[in-house]
């Protein structure tokens, strides 16, 4: 498909399937750069502490509303961090009374605010029974934290470990492996049922391990899961450009002050969700796909998670001339650096409509 005949998309208002939002400051700060593009969002529940029950949903919930800007339709949509203790009938009843859409399952120590996660998966099972029972989807942070594991392995060892048997004790349990990572992932997705997807990044689609590491250590590039070797990233981009609805976009935008990133310990994460959409339009185009590209952002999420299209549209016009990247986010305690795709961008999101 040539450029001159997709120079204007207007879509369906896309849906971001995995964000981070933090809290206070941060989060009133960085909201708007998804309110303004998305119509929805699945908010990660890994605050310090952690939202592990109905009630912690309800308060975040009501602190993301009260930062909207005025006017503005975003929707928040709740999950749960499970743990251990969590109670299976707080969790239906946070389902069933809309508090919440998904449990999150975090391996201790995997990630961000991780270490109240869960160590025995059995002790979930419980659980993971409510879940497959009233059909609310079961987020997984898909690796395993061995010592013994390299960190470039935990993906596909997790799934032969610990995804395989959980799809075999519960069968319908709706499951979205986040932020896929590596070909294993795309074919472990690919060899499920319609209860398996995926959500898959646009900084997984655009970066290898490269970016962080060669020509010196370059924390903003550094999340977790890392990115992974070359051919990694080339089978993300097949399958999210394959039209294949087990396949949606969750940006994983996890925004960190730079003297958190910029230090002898940096944390983990990339605040991308500024360009997300500029970012995924380009990955279509240089893939001559771009009639896939509103399944991914605004379709395939939807009818997994079992909600309407947004009714609102959303336009992104073609510049001949690539976009600049834009300006570093300022806070009163200090910078939040915008992820650089290493890519020229030349879709810039012009308009939400309705």
């Amino acid at each position: 498909m040539t450029t001159a005949e997709h120079a204007q998309l207007t879509i369906p208002l896309p849906d971001d399937w995995h964000l981070h939002l933090r809290e206070g400051e941060m989060m009133r700060t960085v909201l708007p750069f998804t309110s303004r593009h998305f119509g929805r969002a699945i908010v990660m529940p890994n605050l310090a502490p952690p939202v592990v029950t109905r009630a912690d949903a309800v308060r975040y919930h009501s602190e993301i509303t009260a930062a909207l800007p005025a006017g503005e339709h975003f929707k928040p949509l709740m999950t749960l961090y499970l743990t251990e203790q969590t109670d299976p009938e707080d969790v239906r009843a946070a389902f069933e009374h809309s508090d919440t859409v998904a449990v999150k399952l975090y391996p201790a120590g995997a990630t961000t605010n991780s270490a109240a996660g869960v160590h025995d998966l059995e002790k979930i099972f419980p659980v993971l029974a409510v879940m497959e029972e009233i059909g609310m989807p079961f987020l997984v942070h898909g690796e395993v934290v061995d010592a013994d594991i390299d960190i470039f392995d935990r993906e596909a060892v997790f799934i032969e470990r610990k995804l395989m048997p959980i799809r075999q004790r519960f069968p319908h349990l709706k499951i979205v492996f986040e932020h896929l990572t590596t070909r294993e992932g795309v074919a472990y997705v690919r060899s499920c049922d319609s209860h398996t997807a995926a959500t898959i990044t646009p900084h997984h689609l655009v970066i290898n391990r490269n970016a962080m590491l060669v020509g010196g250590i370059k924390p903003h590039y550094y999340c977790l899961p890392v990115a992974k070797r070359e051919q990694h990233r080339l089978a993300l981009r097949e399958a999210a450009t394959s039209g294949d609805p087990r396949f949606f976009l969750g940006t994983d935008s996890a925004p960190h002050l730079n003297q958190a990133k910029e230090s002898a310990c940096g944390c983990a994460g990339v605040f991308n969700v500024a360009t997300a959409l500029s970012i995924v339009a380009q990955v279509f185009e240089d893939e001559q796909a771009l009639s896939q590209f509103e399944g991914f952002v605004s379709r395939h999420g939807p009818a997994f998670y079992d909600m309407p299209v947004n009714d609102r549209e959303l336009t992104l016009i073609r510049h001949d001339d690539p976009l600049p990247l834009p300006k570093k986010v300022s806070t009163s305690e200090g910078e939040i650096t915008i992820f650089d795709p290493m890519i020229a961008l030349h879709w810039e999101v012009v308009e939400a409509a309705g």
